[in-house]
């Protein structure tokens, strides 16, 4: 439960905000009535499944019960906010605010505008995300997958490929952006990293361009995710990870990971 939870993140000290969890808990509230439940909202977060229909379903509902100054927003990953909004009289109240999982610890959030997107409402989803303690990020144009899964997917994509071609093992794979990839990244992005890694990105691209476009160049076109590929990942992670039963434990040592992780980041920002 949410209690239980706040309780355990007060608990290893990782509890947001400057109420406590008794505080905290007495302004979350559950509502089956739409409109008493947006009552004298500012910003409304939809978090529904990933449905097309059924979040149309709830936007249409919505537009019909507020007012000019509410922001409407939705959690969706890889909906596109034109799709989603489309023929909404408050259309330019509307946004998408991507979050990632598990968002109390991972605090990116994705911006996505669409083209009749107010540029206020932009501006005031950002400003809140930044008091909330998340990190948000504006996308200028919405696009297939955003940006945070457009470069998950390519890593999985390589990813797929080196491990269907058998030149890696899957255990292997993973070791390799965990204990490689995966560290430099927790602090620092691929446009940074350039930058340190040469004399800055100008110098690293004259030194790098034509090695890295001779390797872009092999890589093979999209997977088709079925097939051999998949038993092969599959039996790896399995043993590894067996499915169902240990899934739960997995996940909840994952987020432990993470919780350390943002402790570090947190304290690190503050060195």
């Amino acid at each position: 439960s949410v209690s239980t939870q706040m309780k355990e993140m007060e608990k290893s000290g990782v509890l947001k905000g400057a109420l406590s969890v008794e505080q905290q808990l007495a302004l979350i509230s559950v509502c089956t009535d739409l409109k008493a439940a947006v009552e004298g909202a500012t910003f409304i977060q939809e978090c529904t499944p990933e449905n097309l229909e059924l979040k149309k379903k709830i936007f249409n509902q919505l537009d019909l019960i507020v007012g000019d100054n509410v922001i409407l927003s939705s959690s969706t990953s890889c909906l596109l906010p034109s799709k989603l909004f489309t023929g909404l009289k408050h259309i330019k109240q509307c946004i998408v605010s991507h979050p990632v999982n598990p968002p109390y610890f991972v605090p990116l959030v994705e911006i996505v505008p669409h083209a009749e997107t107010d540029p206020s409402t932009t501006e005031r989803t950002y400003a809140l995300m930044r008091k909330i303690g998340q990190s948000p990020v504006k996308l200028n144009r919405e696009i297939e997958g955003f940006v945070l899964n457009r470069l998950q997917y390519a890593v999985i994509s390589e990813a797929w490929r080196l491990v269907g071609e058998g030149v890696i093992s899957p255990t292997d794979l993973d070791l390799v952006m965990s204990d490689g990839l995966g560290m430099r990244y927790a602090f620092i992005g691929p446009l940074e990293t350039m930058h340190l890694n040469a004399e800055g990105v100008s110098n690293y691209c004259e030194r790098y361009a034509e090695g890295m476009r001779l390797v872009l160049n092999t890589f093979g076109p999209v997977p088709e995710f079925s097939g051999e590929t998949v038993q092969k990942v599959n039996q790896a992670l399995s043993e590894k990870i067996p499915v169902p039963k240990a899934l739960d434990a997995r996940r909840k040592w994952r987020d432990e990971c993470l919780t350390g992780l943002a402790k570090l980041k947190t304290q690190m920002k503050s060195d």
